[in-house]
Parts: C-alpha cells; sequence; structure tokens
C-alpha cells in the first residue's frame, strides 16, 4: 500500500522527465519494430454483475512469469481515479514472435488458494488485460453442473493482429479447465499467435462498440421524440407567451391613458404590479450565486467534453475521459468565477471573497466528500477502486493551485465587467405583500413540476448513459448526447420561462430561486429513475456497489441539477429583464 499511494507521484515525474528524452516505439506510440517488447499489463478482476467492484489481478493467488523487468511504466491521474492497477505479467511477449504453448508458472494450490479461486468462481470472476491500450477479458473458471466441483482455466491463447507496425486486434481463448483440488500443483500456460489483418489502427476498436444497442430505432426514435417535444414546447411557449402579453401590454397602455381615478376604480392586477419588487436580490444571495457560477460552469464543461469526444474519439484511451473532465473543468473555473462573482456584486453582496471560496469549492468538495465515504468502503473490502494518497495529494494541487486562482480572476473581471446592478426598474425600498393565489400557484408545486418534461426529454438518453457506465458498453455516440443537451436547455428554458410567468402574474415576485429549483428539479426525477434502474435493470449486490452506485448518481444527479438549475435561471433572466424593459413605468 506504501509504493502504490505515490506510484500518481513517481509516474508524473517520469513523465516530465522522460518528455526531455528521446523515446523509443512502444505503446505508447502504438508502433513496434521486428522483435520488440510487446507488454501485456494485468489490470483487474472482479464479479461481472458489479462492474466497479474491482480488485488488483494478483489479489487472487494467480501466479505471475519469469520476466521480471520492462522498459517502461505508466499511470495517468484518469486511470488512477478510476482504479486501474497495470501490474506486468511476466511474460515474455515479442511483436511477430510466435510463442508455442509454453508454462510460465506453477500454483501450488493449497486449501486457502483453492478456497479464494472458488469464491471467485461461484461469483462468476472475470479479469481484464491489456495490450497495446487495448482491452482483453477472460473468465477465471467454471463451475459443474451440480455447484460441486470448480474448474479454472490455465491456459490462455493469445491471437495478435497487426497491421504494419501497429497492433489492430487482440483476442484470447481460454482453455486448460484444471479440476481444482487442494495440494496440488496447477500448471500456467499461454501460447502467442501473431496474424497479419486488415483492419486500419483508428478503426481497431470498431470490434468493442455496439452499434446495434446504441443506434437502434428506439433511439433514434427518442432523439426525434424529443425533438419534436421542443418544437412543440417552444411554439405553444411563443404562442401563449406571445398572445398573453400583448395582452398584457394593451392594457398597461391603456391604463397609462386614465386618470388617476380611473386606474384607481380599475382592476389592477398582472406581473406589472411587481415592477418594484422583480429584480430585489434573491434571499440568501452568495449561496444562489454560487450555485449559478457552478452550474455555468458544468454547462461549460459538458459541452466542452463533449465536442472533444466527438472529434478525439476519448473512448479508445485509458482513463482520458475523465483526465480530460478534470482538465477542462480545472481550465473553465474563471467561467465560474465570472458569472458568480457578477451576480454576488449585482444583487449587492459585499463578502465577495466569501462568495468566492464558496463557488470554487461548492463541486470539488461535493465530489471529493462523496469519494472519500466511499474510499473507506473500498479500502475495507481492499478494492483496487480505493483512491491512493498520491491521486488525492495531486487533486487537491489542483484545487488549491489551478481552480481558486483562475475563480478569483473570473471573480474579478466579473465584478469589474458586469457587476453592476442595471435594472430597468427601480427596487422599492419596502417588500411588497405577496397575496393569496391558488394553491397550484405556489412556488413549491411550480419546483416539484417544473422537472417533469426536461426529464422526459433525457429519460431514455439516461438509460443508454447508465448502461454504458455500469455495464460493459462503450458510449460512443457523443453525437446523440450533444442533441440530447441542447434539447434539453431548451426545454428547461421554456419550461422555467412559462412558470415565471405564471409566477408573476400572481404577483409573486419570488422568481429566482423558483426558476432555479423548478429547474433543478429535473435531477430529483433522475435519481428517482436511478433507484428503477438499479433495481430492475442490474444484477448488482453489496454494499461496495450499492454505495458506490447510490453515491455517485447523487453526485451525477447534483451536478445535473446545478447545471439545469443555471441554464434555467440564465434564460429565465434574460426573459423577465426584456418584459419589464418594454413596459413603461412611471
Amino acid at each position: 500500500m506504501g509504493s502504490s499511494r505515490w506510484k500518481v507521484a513517481a509516474a508524473a515525474f517520469l513523465a516530465i522527465v522522460g518528455s526531455l528524452l528521446p523515446v523509443d516505439a512502444d505503446e505508447h506510440e502504438h508502433t513496434y519494430t521486428e522483435k520488440e517488447e510487446v507488454v501485456l499489463w494485468m489490470n483487474t478482476v472482479g464479479p461481472y454483475h458489479n462492474r466497479q467492484e474491482t480488485y488488483k489481478y494478483f489479489s487472487l493467488p494467480f501466479c505471475a512469469g519469469s520476466k521480471k523487468t520492462i522498459s517502461h511504466y505508466h499511470e495517468t491521474l484518469g486511470e488512477a481515479l478510476q482504479g486501474v492497477e497495470l501490474e506486468f505479467s511476466g511474460l515474455d511477449i515479442k511483436f511477430k514472435d510466435e510463442v508455442m504453448q509454453a508454462t510460465y508458472c506453477e500454483i501450488d494450490l493449497d486449501k486457502a488458494k483453492r478456497d479464494a479461486f472458488v469464491y471467485a468462481i461461484k461469483n462468476h470472476y472475470w479479469y481484464q488485460m491489456y495490450i497495446d491500450d487495448l482491452p482483453i477479458w477472460g473468465i477465471v473458471g467454471e463451475a459443474d453442473e451440480n455447484g460441486e466441483d470448480h474448474y479454472l482455466w490455465t491456459y490462455k491463447k493469445l491471437e495478435i493482429g497487426f497491421n504494419g507496425n501497429r497492433i489492430v486486434d487482440v483476442n484470447l481463448t481460454s482453455e486448460g479447465k484444471v479440476r481444482l483440488v487442494p495440494n496440488t500443483r496447477i500448471a500456467m500456460s499461454y501460447s502467442v499467435k501473431w496474424k497479419k489483418s486488415d483492419v486500419k489502427f483508428e478503426d481497431r476498436f470498431d470490434k468493442y462498440l455496439d452499434p446495434s444497442f446504441f443506434q437502434h430505432r428506439i433511439h433514434w426514435f427518442s432523439i426525434f421524440n424529443s425533438f419534436m417535444m421542443v418544437i412543440f414546447l417552444v411554439g405553444l411557449v411563443s404562442m401563449i407567451l406571445m398572445r398573453t402579453l400583448r395582452k398584457d401590454y394593451a392594457r398597461y397602455s391603456k391604463e397609462e391613458e386614465m386618470d388617476d381615478m380611473d386606474r384607481d376604480l380599475g382592476d389592477e392586477y398582472g406581473w406589472k404590479q411587481v415592477h418594484g419588487d422583480v429584480f430585489r436580490p434573491s434571499s440568501h444571495p452568495l449561496i444562489f450565486s454560487s450555485l449559478i457560477g457552478s452550474g455555468c460552469q458544468i454547462f461549460s464543461v459538458s459541452l466542452i467534453v463533449i465536442i472533444v469526444a466527438m472529434v478525439e474519439d476519448l473512448y479508445t484511451e485509458r482513463g482520458s475521459m475523465l483526465s480530460t473532465a478534470i482538465f477542462v473543468y480545472a481550465a473553465t473555473s474563471p467561467v465560474n468565477g465570472y458569472f458568480g462573482g457578477s451576480l454576488y456584486a449585482k444583487q449587492g453582496g459585499r463578502r465577495w471573497i466569501k462568495q468566492m471560496f464558496i463557488g470554487a469549492f461548492m463541486i470539488p468538495a461535493m465530489v471529493c466528500g462523496t469519494a472519500f465515504f466511499i474510499n473507506f468502503i473500498a479500502i475495507y473490502y481492499h478494492a483496487s477502486r480505493a483512491i491512493p494518497f498520491g491521486t488525492m495529494v495531486a487533486v487537491c494541487c489542483i484545487c488549491f493551485f489551478v481552480i481558486l486562482p483562475l475563480n478569483l480572476v473570473g471573480t474579478i473581471l466579473g465584478r469589474n465587467l458586469s457587476g453592476q446592478p442595471n435594472f430597468p426598474c427601480r427596487v422599492n425600498a419596502v417588500p411588497r405583500p405577496i397575496p393569496e393565489k391558488k394553491w397550484f400557484m405556489e412556488p413549491a408545486v411550480i419546483v416539484c413540476l417544473g422537472g417533469i418534461l426536461p426529464f422526459g426529454s433525457i429519460f431514455i438518453e439516461m438509460y443508454f448513459i447508465f448502461t454504458s457506465f455500469w455495464a460493459y458498453k462503450i458510449y460512443y455516440v457523443y453525437g446523440f448526447m450533444m442533441l440530447v443537451l441542447v434539447i434539453l436547455c431548451i426545454v428547461t428554458v421554456c419550461v422555467t420561462i412559462v412558470c415565471t410567468y405564471f409566477l408573476l402574474n400572481a404577483e409573486d415576485y419570488r422568481w429566482q430561486w423558483t426558476s432555479f429549483l423548478s429547474a433543478a428539479s429535473t435531477a430529483v426525477y433522475v435519481y428517482m429513475y436511478s433507484f428503477y434502474y438499479y433495481f430492475f435493470k442490474t444484477k448488482m449486490y453489496g454494499l461496495f456497489q450499492t454505495s458506490f452506485y447510490f453515491g455517485y448518481m447523487a453526485v451525477f444527479s447534483t451536478a445535473l441539477g446545478i447545471m439545469c438549475g443555471a441554464v434555467g435561471y440564465m434564460g429565465t433572466s434574460a426573459f423577465v429583464r426584456k418584459i419589464y424593459t418594454n413596459v413603461k413605468i412611471d
């Protein structure tokens, strides 16, 4: 455990040093010369139905080959956070050099080792390996029909396809079924066969993708259905609001021509009556502005990462998606500071340094707090998901030395460039009393109902995303994800605008939190859907997987809610400013 804690720091040092030195061709470059070393990495082993519950390959009493040293080791921050535990197999493999079946080690099977293998077989353990960043999966063993005798696969038959000087295909066949009997010796063997392949290097990951699943007719239909919902909703909102607002403008213009007695006798009501309070600062402005800033940053991160994933095919590299997300999140910290700081300044906030700290550390604290809690369970299970100490230090350094300074820059820019409260209406010194209204116009009811339509536009895509993360699918259709993100934003803005208009028409000016929470309530429905997915779509079990699933689903749902809330508020804020700018106010 002590050496693994500093693995990330050592890897970072070696990466810096290695960048200054000449580098031989290897799996970093994905090119090889004749008889050059090809490394077979053993990654993790774990139960098939609990994808996130993984352990080091050699936590089971497997034995390693005789070769002890290789030319390079490497690990990225994303790999460390995802529980990737690459260990050298000890097998001597050279490019285009075939190996006939050969024994590479023997296992002295005492009772303890036999019990470990039997437990793994009963729980359907399988392991993962890598050759040239191509994943390979194999099953530990199997039981007979009665479940009394258990057998271990002892022969790894590797067939590697190459195209020129690149590896483009790897297949594993497990053979040599041996019955597990205590106090015996089991010989582990392997063979390597090289074959020429016509697969292009750029297309070598296609075999791992599942077009029949992700490009199924129901996926296209869901996108089309959501798109039609957007057209209908935007048209409906435009028609209702334009028609209603036109009547409102006409009535208010007519009221301008009345004398004072007629206006007093007239029926005054509607959204114009709260013009002196509609731009009043929200309650708890420090927390509110921090949430808006964080939501804008999450939206920026989502948009940029999806675009990068569409262009670069991030799924082909271990941990690259998570590493990219961390880098983009750190780099977009000025967005958080700009929107959060400017909004806090507009609302008259004076403790801007405190707001900056809360905005900068809100999301990292939530993610790290959840990961820290789950980490205790992972350590108890001795799982590879336990985050090493060196990785924790690296993440803390990113927060304090990258995210915080950039957030400070954004906050200063936001306060100076757009921090003036240039509202189209003056704010009254004394708040206007809020009249009674029907129960369905209460903010609490609006908040609960506001997330239904946005959730309805994305819940099919949620199934595909959940299946990719919690099951053995590689998500690669980021074009679909981009469309769903755009649809989600449009639906969210339309719904919050309608909710805000009805709220203001009821002469309730508490629209800031209402617009944010009505949009953010989408996350509540997503989290409720995650319960359905866990119990009816998976076969997960155990404390580790359950805590891992619901812990990180809570983080995902909260981040989604903050993003949707910020998008809903920004759209609604523009709408409110627009309608009150076009009204003559005495």
